[in-house]
């Protein structure tokens, strides 16, 4: 059955983000979170440098972090820091000894960390990556920490499974979100999908207001390049009021760069340079909104292509009343932009 989704969901989900109160992080205390992720796959990837790890404290780490509990996960990433160094370097290479591109939002010693996880994993031997690891004072060790750590709290088993060569995990399925607008519409504005309990596997996206889009790009306020994504309009009931309704993007007036939210997806497809759609991932790993769906696969042009596998993320942005940056424009002079910073998920 259909999710509602709303802004009470929205608002439970950034609670979770702010943890627990600081008092528990000050005192060093934890708590226990289940159930704990298996991680002992950490031991096959090499940036340990084959040291043993402690995999009891990586999964307590992970829990943590996929539970939103801020004063564990301070207390849990200053004792990695501090006492165990392969362990991080485990981490941070599952994550970064399979991922082609860092993202636009890592940090610095993330990102020169990263091409030595890589030629690690390449070529199954870890010394200097986890020399280089061992030898990062405590800010760059939990900055390269944090970044990792942004992967797992997602959920994201996917590049752990892809760097020991296991399965990846099946994709889950797509559910959009509030469909009232399509239903009243068509006349039927006192039912919900919940209501009229559709079969597991209903195909209900049409049922919602769709968006189309254009591809751009733009810069973050230090200079580099970032792909870009704007939507406009496909059905009568899209639009601002629309997304305000099922979004929590932030009004954007086209300067400066808007919050980032792993939780919103830009699914690109590999084989042939084509975007899928753009959905947002609920805490279950199920797509709760579908704002848009690809109606056939389309290339895009290399140069985009490329600043997309290096940026790893991308600015959505809208709506606009036409295809045209033109529009664009005219919808940020007017105050009528919403815009977030979503990841891409490659296929």
């Amino acid at each position: 059955m259909v999710k509602k989704h709303g802004k009470k969901q929205r608002a439970k989900k950034k609670a979770q983000r702010t943890g627990a109160a600081y008092s528990s992080a000050a005192a060093g205390t934890t708590h226990t979170h289940t159930p704990l992720p298996d991680l002992s796959a950490l031991s096959l990837v090499p940036h340990g440098s084959w040291r043993v790890l402690d995999l009891d404290l990586a999964a307590r780490l992970v829990a943590a972090c996929r539970a939103g509990c801020q004063s564990c996960q301070q207390t849990l990433i200053a004792k990695v820091v501090k006492e165990n160094r392969a362990t991080l370097a485990a981490l941070a290479g599952a994550v970064y000894g399979a991922l082609p591109a860092v993202g636009f939002a890592a940090s610095d010693p993330t990102r020169q960390w990263a091409p030595v996880a890589r030629t690690a994993m390449q070529a199954g031997t870890g010394d200097e990556a986890f020399a280089a690891v061992d030898a990062m004072d405590d800010a760059a060790a939990a900055a390269l920490l944090n970044d990792a750590l942004d992967h797992w709290s997602m959920g994201d088993v996917a590049v752990l499974a892809e760097a020991v060569r296991t399965a990846a995990e099946d994709v889950p399925r797509r559910r959009p979100a509030d469909p009232m607008g399509a239903f009243r519409a068509a006349g039927i504005g006192v039912f919900t999908l919940d209501e009229l309990d559709l079969p597991d596997g209903a195909d209900a996206y049409h049922l919602s207001e769709n968006y189309g889009v254009f591809v751009g790009q733009t810069a973050t306020p230090d200079g580099r390049p970032l792909p870009m994504l704007t939507l406009y309009p496909e059905t009568e009931g899209a639009g601002i009021e629309d997304l305000e309704a099922r979004t929590d993007w932030e009004h954007w007036g086209l300067h400066g760069m808007p919050d980032v939210d792993t939780s919103w997806r830009l699914r690109a497809a590999i084989a042939d340079r084509s975007l899928q759609g753009l959905v947002h991932v609920d805490d279950d790993g199920e797509d709760d909104i579908e704002l848009w769906r690809a109606a056939q696969a389309v290339s895009l042009p290399m140069d985009w292509w490329a600043l997309l596998e290096r940026a790893q993320h991308v600015l959505v942005v809208g709506p606009v009343k036409e295809a045209d940056q033109q529009a664009l424009q005219a919808a940020g002079d007017a105050g009528e932009l919403l815009a977030v910073i979503a990841r891409v998920s490659f296929r």
